[in-house]
């Protein structure tokens, strides 16, 4: 009787919270028996997938989603592998096209459902992401196209509506399909839109990840100090920095597969839009969206991935139009890099791009890009034979991104540039390779990919011969002291 109480009771419960959502004003069911029913197929329905027995999970699942589609959020959030595995195992046509009908509809009713776990966007993108990926080759014959624009469709209004926060899974296959009815259409401009929506959007979502990433590292340090003052347990401390190394790996994961479709996205659209095709296309648009501000940033953003694009008077023409109206780091960085686009860059052109491009380090908000701009920063005034300058800024970078690898050859190629009027007081000839040398293994140590381009530059150093280290009375291991603007100790080898 007791038991039978409890259950009623829970039973009551569950009734209470189906007001709150209209499109489910039975939670777990009409009666207090579907309610029983509903926790029994909820329970099956776990085990099952939980065990890959996908096919009696499926007969569950099919019952909840009928009788009670908004008693738990897992019907939908598990949905996409436990077809995926059914589609494939599926070898009749027909019923393979029905389970792909049910999972596309999962995707069209989950935001109603639980409004505050999933979007309408979101769901939109995977709607178009299954119809293109589990849909027959059919929906590529010329004569059924139209289907396929429903999915490109789908996804484009997808992303217009999630922005930023769409998934690098929907981007793959959304360009894909641009690319695929653009060789079918020869639309070029809907090639272009589709560019422009990717890697706008998605160079937002890395910054977005790396403003996340320079959050965490005060969080880091301060939990760092109260382990060090005694304020907290070890086991505290150990939990705490679980957790923020989880989110701060969950941050660069999402960072890398961005870059990583971002530069498939480019790849493959390279071929197909050279920068002759841009500068037919926006000479034409230019007076229709002169005005617009958010056009003319696309089309900035379109033009500095193609090659020699950014001598172009269309071109230079909307980044004046942007920087003036509403500067930001982005216009900033290319105006700094148009005034080194001429073929002969002025003393006067190479101070208006430092001037450029510290405007950049102002308005950036993440060390990457500060960083980035520094690093530009020290290679103009590399160019300008000013080696103190550019060792400053290689530091201002490393100040800001301490795994910049590249901030180190450079540094290394000034010392290496130096030649013998930086010698020590005894003037040893080449010991700036030594300084050098240095540098580059610094550069190998933190970033090793660097490797091959260091070994190339390493070996084209001259060092200090044996007699002139012999008449100076050094040996390998001792301490050297490089002089001149360089000032730095180094080891004799």
């Amino acid at each position: 009787m007791k038991k039978l109480f409890v259950l009623f009771s829970l039973t009551f419960l569950m009734f209470g919270l189906n007001a709150q959502n209209s499109n489910c004003p039975y939670k777990y069911g009409a009666t207090p028996e579907d309610s029983v029913e509903t926790l029994n197929k909820t329970s099956y329905f776990r085990t099952f997938y939980q065990s890959k027995n996908y096919k009696d999970a499926y007969e569950n699942w099919q019952y909840l989603v009928q009788h009670a589609p908004c008693c738990w959020e897992g019907l939908y959030t598990y949905a996409q592998n436990m077809f995926e595995n059914l589609i494939k195992a599926e070898q009749d046509s027909t019923k393979k096209q029905l389970l792909v009908d049910s999972l596309i509809w999962t995707y069209q009713v989950r935001h109603l459902y639980f409004p505050e776990k999933f979007t309408e966007g979101n769901g939109m993108g995977f709607q178009g992401f299954n119809m293109v990926r589990h849909r027959p080759a059919s929906y590529l014959v010329e004569n059924n196209r139209e289907q396929y624009k429903k999915a490109y469709s789908l996804m484009t209004q997808s992303i217009e509506l999630e922005k930023e926060k769409t998934q690098p899974t929907i981007w793959d296959v959304y360009f894909q399909v641009a690319l695929k009815l653009y060789k079918s259409e020869k639309d070029t401009v809907l090639l272009i839109d589709a560019y422009e929506r990717a890697t706008t959007y998605i160079s937002l979502g890395i910054e977005q990840y790396n403003e996340k990433i320079d959050q965490q590292l005060p969080k880091f340090e301060n939990l760092q100090q109260r382990k060090e003052a005694n304020q907290i347990t070890e086991e505290e401390y150990n939990k705490n920095m679980e957790s923020l190394s989880k989110d701060t790996a969950r941050s660069n994961l999402f960072i890398s597969t961005y870059k990583k479709t971002l530069n498939n996205i480019e790849i493959g659209f390279s071929p197909y839009a050279p920068c002759d095709v841009l500068i037919q296309v926006y000479t034409k648009k230019m007076p229709s969206i002169r005005t617009d501000l958010v056009a003319l940033q696309k089309m900035l953003t379109l033009f500095q991935k193609a090659d020699k694009c950014q001598k172009n008077p269309v071109f230079n023409e909307g980044l004046e139009i942007v920087h003036k109206a509403n500067p930001s780091a982005f216009t900033a960085y290319l105006m700094g890099r148009s005034m080194l686009q001429k073929d002969t860059v002025t003393n006067t052109e190479y101070q208006l791009a430092i001037q450029y491009f510290t405007e950049a380090v102002s308005l950036y908000k993440t060390n990457e890009e500060k960083a980035g701009a520094y690093f530009s920063i020290a290679n103009i005034y590399y160019a300008m034979n000013n080696f103190t300058e550019a060792r400053n800024a290689c530091y201002e970078a490393l100040k800001l991104k301490p795994d910049y690898g590249q901030a180190y050859v450079l540094i290394g190629d000034l010392y290496a540039a130096s030649g013998s009027r930086c010698s020590g007081g005894d003037a040893l000839p080449n010991a700036t390779s030594w300084a050098a040398a240095d540098k580059y293994s610094k550069a190998v140590s933190i970033d090793p990919s660097l490797d091959k381009i260091v070994a190339e530059k390493r070996s084209a150093l001259r060092f200090p011969s044996q007699n002139d280290k012999f008449i100076r009375g050094l040996n390998n291991g001792d301490s050297y002291r490089v002089g001149c603007w360089i000032n730095e100790s180094t080891t004799v080898r």
